[in-house]
């Protein structure tokens, strides 16, 4: 939770969102919301609290509304639950002229991908997860139209990037800018175009012993292209790996598999992969530097960020590989 939402948090907000779901919560580590689990007839679920200064009332419901819309239709996520007023969202005033927003969700079961083991036959149903979700969008009204998530080039979804890069990296900046002129060239019809999670990586999933993967934390989801899902999905499988190049060779032709057995996608979009995981690395870049102390990192992050910003500014791309040979998996 960001300082300035930090300040005005209490634990009198906790019992509140906990009153409106009938529940007593225990706290959990989180990263961009306050997270609780709690347990209720026997059945485990999440609380998580926002606030408005991140997401809207509005920007939440849309995204819960759309949660509930593909576990309807046999996606594997976890579902929305309403509170003891029959409510996806639970707003709770700060005292400061905002609001706390509380929802809650399923408990997901299962263990993390790298714990279960990654293979070829886990890479095939990741991808058709992803693919069955890209499907059902096409088919996805939202129940009120002013109820929608953000479009990918808008300030909810670019201001953040923009404000975090540090004001002495012009270039980086500069990089970004061109990325948002180039992908405003790009159709976005409804065969390409949709709602898409924009955060499928191995942590926010869970694969139980059935070897079925159960994803969460739709919380960065927007209106954008489907390949950016599949981009991002590759960006998070490689990133840091001592051989990128080798493990997208060995991740992607499954992983499409998978997705062409739940949608369909012109193959002439696999050409568009390295725009966007240079947008995601920038974005990724960004993150870090609001969220950390650059200069004294650790672990996965130091690891991402060292020479990041040399590559960053050089324009180097961020796998060298040819994605067009993967066009046989989509069809």
């Amino acid at each position: 939770m960001e300082k300035g939402i930090t300040d005005r948090y209490s634990e009198n907000i906790t019992e509140e969102a906990a009153a409106r779901y009938g529940i007593s919560a225990d706290k959990l580590d989180g990263f961009e919301n306050c997270i609780f689990k709690y347990s209720l007839k026997n059945a485990g679920y999440i609380l998580r609290i926002a606030h408005s200064l991140r997401r809207s009332e509005k920007l939440i419901q849309a995204e819960v509304e759309w949660i509930r819309y593909l576990a309807s239709n046999g996606v594997s996520v976890a579902d929305a639950v309403l509170s003891q007023k029959g409510n996806l969202v639970e707003s709770i005033p700060d005292g400061h002229g905002g609001f706390f927003l509380a929802t809650a969700f399923k408990e997901v079961k299962g263990k993390p991908p790298w714990v279960s083991g990654w293979s070829p036959e886990l890479f095939t149903e990741y991808g058709a997860l992803i693919g069955r979700m890209h499907r059902l969008t096409k088919l996805y009204n939202p129940s009120d139209p002013d109820i929608r998530r953000p479009l990918w080039n808008s300030a909810e979804m670019n201001d953040d990037v923009f404000i975090n890069l540090p004001a002495d990296q012009p270039a980086a900046r500069k990089r970004y800018e061109d990325i948002i002129s180039r992908l405003e060239s790009l159709p976005a019809d409804n065969d390409s175009f949709g709602l898409i999670h924009f955060d499928a990586h191995g942590g926010n999933m869970l694969v139980d012993e059935t070897g079925k993967i159960n994803l969460f934390d739709f919380d960065d989801c927007n209106r954008n292209w489907f390949i950016n899902d599949l981009a991002i999905v590759l960006f998070y499988m490689v990133t840091n790996a001592e051989n990128p190049e080798g493990l997208a060779s060995e991740f992607l032709p499954p992983f499409l598999r998978g997705y062409a057995s739940e949608n369909s996608l012109d193959p002439e979009w696999l050409v568009e992969i390295p725009i966007f995981l240079r947008m995601r690395e920038i974005d990724l870049y960004a993150v870090i530097h609001r969220s950390f102390d650059v200069t004294n990192l650790t672990g996965w992050c130091k690891q991402f960020m060292d020479g990041r910003r040399k590559k960053i500014e050089n324009a180097e791309p961020f796998l060298d590989f040819d994605f067009t040979t993967l066009a046989e998996y989509l069809k």
